[in-house]
């Protein structure tokens, strides 16, 4: 087996993590990366770690029927990185992102192409994948991002998984923080900056004024507020203060006409309905802060319904400072989605 290292990098398990330590939510559009600062960090992040010359990186992501997307030229076009890519699905699931990534890491270990493997990942359907790369003589090494207060040391990484690798190290905190940058919104720190440097005739107060939207005055382009008869077509969506949930049984509108997939039990912690309730309202301003008029009516007409893309956002976010099994009550997870709807209302 060849003495050096290849490295498989999850992206939505990165882009998540470092994006929600810049920006507060896992979002995409909240937040900007330098992708080849960040590769290059990993790079030697795990030269330092093993001493060996790396193979390639492999980066996995997904896109619409697996094409490339602008930012996937701009990663693969980065010296030693080879990009593979899931497709994603109708109703905006990654698929064959795991698979592509197991059967990579299984064939490089059976080809002896590398003797240590980086996995930058927290996937626990991997861990059988790792298994076999280790029965075939290869090291696996996980390399997340420190989160001092899990028990694991590392953020939203499997237990399954940690239990399966060889070692793991983390990333330097200072290259998340100098890789991952939030997005510039239009708040009021950021006109107070504008009016200082550019010496604006127009005060703070002013120019604050002027960037953040009247809820009196519609948004060009914006829906005009449903008659009357329209309000009565639709159901309209309840707050859980205002409809109390059955204890046994409750829909949870998603992404679908369905319900989430999880239906029983409540939680009767209120600070962890007010995380809920301020992931929500964080997700609805980020989303809102990067759209289109267009993608904000097909929205609104969709309401209580949310779209795949927006409704992950949520349950990944809220997952982030709750935790996976908080974030599978159904109380948060109604509590998320009536605080989008209410931040959304707010801000249009």
């Amino acid at each position: 087996m060849m003495s050096q290292s290849a490295i498989f990098v999850d992206a939505s398990f990165l882009l998540a993590v470092g994006g929600h330590r810049a920006s507060g939510t896992t979002l995409r559009a909240a937040f900007t990366v330098n992708y080849e600062a960040l590769i290059e960090g990993i790079l030697n992040t795990a030269k330092d770690f093993s001493g060996l010359e790396n193979l390639r990186i492999y980066w996995y992501d997904a896109a619409k029927d697996a094409i490339f997307t602008d930012q996937h030229k701009r990663i693969g076009l980065i010296p030693g990185v080879k990009v593979r890519l899931g497709r994603i699905s109708f109703n905006g699931e990654q698929k064959g992102v795991d698979l592509k990534l197991g059967l990579d890491l299984v064939g490089i270990a059976r080809n002896r192409a590398a003797s240590v493997a980086f996995l930058v990942s927290g996937d626990d359907d991997l861990a059988e994948a790792v298994e076999e790369a280790q029965d075939l003589g290869m090291k696996v090494v996980l390399i997340g991002v420190e989160k001092a207060d899990h028990r694991l040391g590392v953020a939203s990484v499997a237990e399954h998984l940690a239990l399966r690798v060889d070692s793991i190290i983390t990333l330097p905190e200072e290259l998340i923080k100098s890789s991952f940058v939030k997005a510039v919104s239009w708040d009021a720190e950021h006109a107070t900056q504008t009016a200082n440097i550019a010496s604006a005739g127009a005060t703070a107060k002013e120019v604050v004024a002027l960037s953040v939207p009247d809820p009196t005055i519609p948004k060009p382009g914006a829906p005009k507020p449903p008659t009357p008869a329209l309000l009565n077509q639709r159901t309209k969506f309840q707050s859980p203060v205002q409809a109390p949930a059955p204890a046994d049984y409750q829909l949870v509108y998603s992404s679908t006409h369905h319900s989430s997939g999880f239906t029983g039990g409540a939680t009767k912690d209120p600070s962890a309905m007010e995380v809920a309730t301020e992931v929500g309202s964080s997700v609805a301003t980020n989303w809102y802060a990067s759209t289109t008029e267009t993608e904000l009516k097909e929205l609104l007409a969709d309401r209580p319904l949310l779209p795949p893309e927006i409704d992950r956002v949520l349950l990944k976010d809220c997952a982030q400072r709750l935790g996976e099994w908080k974030t599978d009550l159904q109380d948060i997870r109604r509590a998320l989605r009536v605080a989008f709807w209410d931040e959304l209302d707010q801000l249009t």
